[in-house]
């Protein structure tokens, strides 16, 4: 015996985003593609090593504007990777669990990652020229 008017909720067309569904979804995601990067540099780390061939493929790839964008999303990964395991890290605490203050340590976290990823990336050129 089934009801099919029943709700289905939760439901993500019901809720609207905020900030901290969307930060918690971007702290997964972001460990996910970390994973993946550090399998790249595992390989391009080994291939300078004991494969010289593969490693100028590979470093030819990365030179692209393709393998820059990846490189510099996997630099913004680590970055609100690290920023919002601060944040949770204030959690494991009892810090911070009010609205405002999870909504503007949120906030902190994504200028933190905007800052600091192009900081680096500015750097890696301003080093590049010379």
């Amino acid at each position: 015996m089934s009801n099919d008017n029943r709700p289905l909720s939760p439901h993500l067309g019901i809720y609207r985003p905020q900030i901290s569904s969307v930060l918690s979804i971007l702290h997964r995601a972001t460990g996910i593609a970390l994973s993946a990067g550090l399998i790249l540099l595992a390989g391009w780390l080994w291939s300078a090593a004991y494969a010289p061939a593969s490693f100028a493929y590979l470093h030819t790839q990365l030179e692209t504007p393709i393998g820059q964008f990846c490189l510099m999303g996997w630099v913004a990964s680590f970055y609100y990777h690290l920023g919002n395991g601060v944040r949770h890290l204030f959690w494991d605490i009892g810090q911070g669990f009010t609205i405002p203050v999870m909504t503007r340590s949120g906030w902190l976290v994504v200028l933190f990652t905007i800052a600091m990823t192009a900081g680096t990336w500015g750097f890696v050129y301003a080093a590049a020229r010379y």
